[in-house]
């Protein structure tokens, strides 16, 4: 029999995996090694760990403040993370020792909490919604991605910031960058200026929605699906469709959780397009075209794990009460991760690409909204 063990070290502040096969019965001081190496690699995480909890649970009770005060939180608690650990590192720079947990929250913990969203997600509600809605959804999504991603390339902006943007923009935000953010390899700096950028003008949207639907006279179908097209997050769909009505908010949570089932293949096609970039790719002399490497490189492991989800929520395996606690499991963990993107970022950095990356959010969301009200107006919805 065999058994896979897993090493962990570390390069240049990353953990650094290596799998390998071993007997089942091994000598009594290779166990003790072995233990002594997990051992070692829990330590070295524990310290920027506990650092990007202890920075979530503070935007967790500035989120509470928030409401207290003002009935409902503007800023979520996900936005005010990587605020702090954006403050923190602008104050502090992290000595060696924090780095390797505050890598390890910053990826990994990102990877699962990107898993855990699939179990939020039904295929049966999204399939209800109708075909020709379905659909339009689809291509609107797809062309406001491809737009997106032009008008950042024409602003000047990295392939890495434009994909950023137009992923955040056309699919769910802050979420949407984060699960795109480890495909695509984009820094911590980048991740961070887009999640910023984002989040400021989601809460512009919010607030601005409501106003719009009334001056439009907008029916509250109508109003429901502009809302879920445009509005980033779903808690922001309910508070900006609130006002107008329940129907309004039943509808834009359907449109927008559309919207979050489309992270799974854009995220996809991304992972094959950067497969296929990547070094060793490209066909040899004896081969009639590119050379794809395995699928399990292509395919990154956290997005199986989505979609078994989306999967198994669908055909009614994970029971109704378990829910709830892995949506909050969920945004517990990528509110950690946020902390740590915030603790690796040089504001410097941000505030040199801000004009870029504002004056390209701000006009990739005018295109989408514009689309999207086409699209009701199309369909015979306003």
């Amino acid at each position: 029999m065999i058994e896979m063990t897993l090493t962990i070290h570390w390069t240049d502040g990353k953990p650094i995996v290596d799998h390998r096969r071993m007997a089942l019965i091994t000598p009594l001081p290779a166990l003790a090694a072995d233990r002594q190496t997990w051992r070692r690699a829990l330590t070295g995480l524990a310290p920027g760990v506990a650092l990007c909890v202890l920075i979530a649970l503070c935007a967790y009770g500035l989120q509470g403040v928030e409401t207290r005060l003002f009935g409902r939180a503007w800023i979520e608690a996900l936005v005010l993370a990587i605020l702090l650990g954006t403050g923190l590192r602008t104050l502090w720079a992290p000595p060696a020792r924090w780095r390797p947990g505050i890598a390890f929250s910053a990826k990994f913990v990102l990877e699962v909490a990107v898993v855990l969203l699939g179990a939020t997600v039904s295929a049966g509600a999204i399939l209800g919604a109708g075909a020709p809605l379905l659909i339009s959804i689809v291509l609107v999504v797809c062309l406001a991605i491809a737009f997106s991603y032009g008008l950042g390339r024409l602003f000047g902006l990295p392939r890495r910031m434009a994909a950023l943007i137009a992923c955040g923009n056309s699919i769910c935000g802050n979420s949407a960058i984060a699960a795109v953010a480890p495909v695509i390899g984009a820094e911590c700096d980048d991740v961070a200026a887009a999640i910023a950028f984002t989040a400021v003008l989601g809460v512009v949207v919010v607030l601005g929605l409501p106003i719009l639907a009334v001056a439009l006279h907008m029916s509250p179908r109508g109003f429901g699906v502009l809302a879920g097209l445009t509005v980033y997050a779903v808690p922001q769909v309910l508070a900006a469709t609130a006002p107008i009505s329940s129907l309004s908010a039943q509808v834009g949570t359907l449109v927008k959780l559309v919207r979050v089932l489309m992270l799974g293949p854009v995220v996809l096609a991304l992972s094959l397009v950067m497969a296929a970039r990547s070094p060793g790719s490209a066909g040899r002399g004896d081969s009639p075209g590119p050379r794809l490497p395995p699928i399990s490189q292509m395919l990154p492991w956290f997005i199986i794990g989505f979609l078994m989800l989306v999967a198994a929520r669908s055909l009614g395996v994970i029971p109704q009460a378990m829910l709830a606690p892995t949506a909050r499991v969920a945004t517990w963990l990528t509110i950690v991760s946020m902390a740590a993107l915030g603790l690796g970022v040089d504001i410097r950095v941000v505030g040199r690409a801000g004009p870029r990356i504002t004056s390209v959010v701000t006009l990739s969301l005018f295109a989408l909204g514009g689309v999207a009200l086409a699209l009701v107006r199309g369909l015979g919805l306003s």
